[in-house]
């Protein structure tokens, strides 16, 4: 295993703080509920380890195991958002919808963040690549459908997620309705004229929306 970080693993580890900005608002928002956060926080850490803290990579990282340490953060965060997500809507479905608005607002907050606008839809799903964990690059989930200067769309061949909501007792679709509405605000915010849609399970698209686009629609089966 390398002894040097690189570009890439700044990058990943970036995501894995995103995410983590994701579980630190929902705890402040569930806190104001008066929901038993520090107990959850408490039994989360024990199980699953706590978050980074925002310490500089270098500072914290194992350099003799570099892609074991960034898989195992990966996984902490992942299993402690699904725990907690899953605490609070025990204590209420209801909830559902003020997780989403919690959600479309880091997905603003994110794209907000991203230094240039993206001209074309692949340009905003790498933009969007940047902030939304799939695993580790070597994982390669996504697989392009269809690239244009009108659309973009990929399909999701492999599920990392369920592992993990399984693992906590939740349920997988809490997540990708959680997912989904990140990604199409953050899609709506990060550069005027583009829309994210989900037409089924698996496929997603990222439109150019124009008054002059050519009628020729995708061929992708679903759209």
């Amino acid at each position: 295993m390398s002894l040097f970080l690189g570009k890439i693993h700044f990058w990943l580890y970036n995501k894995i703080l995103w995410a983590e900005k994701i579980e630190e608002s929902i705890i402040e928002w569930a806190g104001g509920k008066g929901m038993p956060v520090d107990r959850w926080i408490a039994e989360n850490n024990e199980k699953f380890g706590a978050s980074m803290g925002k310490e500089p990579l270098e500072n914290i990282i194992d350099t003799s195991n570099i892609h074991g340490w960034l898989q195992t953060r990966i996984e902490s965060a992942e299993l402690r958002q699904a725990a907690l997500v899953t605490g609070i809507l025990e204590q209420s479905s209801a909830y559902k919808d003020e997780l989403l608005g919690l959600y479309r607002e880091q997905g603003e907050k994110a794209a907000a963040q991203y230094p240039e606008k993206p001209d074309t839809p692949e340009e905003v799903f790498n933009a969007l690549n940047d902030f939304i964990l799939e695993g580790m690059p070597c994982d390669r989930v996504n697989e392009v459908a269809v690239s244009s200067e009108y659309e973009f769309v990929w399909r999701t061949t492999t599920c990392l997620h369920t592992p993990y909501w399984e693992r906590v007792k939740g349920d997988i679709r809490h997540f990708y309705e959680l997912r989904k509405a990140w990604v199409a605000a953050f899609v709506g915010a990060v550069s005027p004229g583009f829309k994210y849609s989900s037409p089924s399970e698996g496929l997603h698209r990222i439109e150019k929306l124009q008054a002059a686009q050519p009628e020729k629609r995708s061929e992708c089966p679903g759209i």
